[in-house]
């Protein structure tokens, strides 16, 4: 046999041992590399499906696969979710949360709510930071001729006159859900309570005079109509419970810079851009994941 035919055989024998021992470490490469997608959980409300998207495009950009899973159901299901892994973040309110959790929590500010929440989450969930600058709080509202009347202001100076006036409370369609304790007035005990079906009726209900009160469920943005003619009564944070979007994690899926980049974002948004957000998903159809692409790149995350 010539010196090319053996050297060619060597080179087949050679690529035949190879071709296995490659594949081999091609399996043992791809299975580190392929993890499985983070999943961020979006329920129905607008305002769930743009922080999902929200959450979800941020953690993306550390250069994590990531997945929304949309159409979940209410807050149980998703502490289900989160508590059986199948779900890695989710959006939440934190005194919301704080009333599923602990019903007997008389935490108020955003401080005592985040301390409280903190002793009553499930051993496998955590928190990042709540979004402190957007206040998704019940607004409650008074015509201004009864503020001038009465000389009420705030929450506060209307405490010591609830027990003579009506109110009536709506939630607002779009947003997260609040438990009734959500809603409560430090101090108050109005004469009666009516619910409506929604923030329009509440709206001509006060102007009617058939309550004096609205508790709306919510900023005052989504109240139709605008608030021209009434006083949104100012709150120290004392008289209602916070409600700041959280995001809730399955303990111990994300890592330092994930969580970090998830406390950037709860530091940029505000009240204002959420309700617009929110505003334009439910009433406008616009797409969540476009408006929180949008979001993230005007804000530099």
């Amino acid at each position: 046999m010539s010196r090319a035919m053996v050297v060619a055989a060597s080179v087949r024998l050679v690529g035949r041992l190879l071709v296995p021992a490659l594949a081999v470490l091609a399996v043992s490469c791809g299975s580190g590399e392929a993890t499985d997608p983070l999943v961020v959980g979006a329920q129905q409300p607008a305002q769930s499906r743009v922080l999902a998207e929200i959450y979800a495009q941020a953690l993306a950009r550390t250069g994590a696969a990531v997945r929304v899973e949309p159409g979940m159901g209410d807050r149980a299901e998703m502490l289900a979710a989160l508590a059986a892994g199948t779900v890695a973040v989710a959006a939440d309110h934190n005194g919301a949360l704080l009333a599923e959790l602990n019903i007997g929590a008389d935490a108020e500010t955003v401080k005592a709510v985040t301390a409280e929440l903190n002793g009553s989450l499930p051993q496998d969930t955590i928190t990042a930071d709540p979004a402190d600058g957007t206040d998704f709080e019940p607004r409650v509202l008074v015509t201004t001729a009864t503020a001038d009347q009465r000389g009420i202001g705030s929450v506060e100076d209307l405490a010591g006159q609830c027990s003579g006036l009506t109110a009536g409370t709506a939630a607002v369609p779009g947003l997260l859900d609040l438990p009734a304790v959500a809603a409560r007035i430090s101090g108050c005990e109005f004469i009666a309570t009516q619910q409506f079906t929604d923030p329009a009726e509440l709206r001509r209900a006060l102007v009617d005079g058939r309550i004096q009160v609205a508790v709306l469920g919510g900023p005052a943005e989504f109240l139709p109509g605008g608030t021209d003619g009434l006083t949104v009564l100012a709150d120290s944070g004392e008289a209602i419970r916070a409600q700041n979007p959280v995001a809730v994690l399955r303990k111990g899926v994300l890592d330092e810079q994930q969580t970090e980049k998830l406390n950037y974002v709860a530091g940029e948004l505000t009240t204002d851009e959420l309700a617009a957000l929110v505003l334009r998903v439910r009433d406008e159809g616009a797409d969540p994941a476009e408006l929180a692409r949008n979001w993230l790149d005007a804000h530099g995350l």
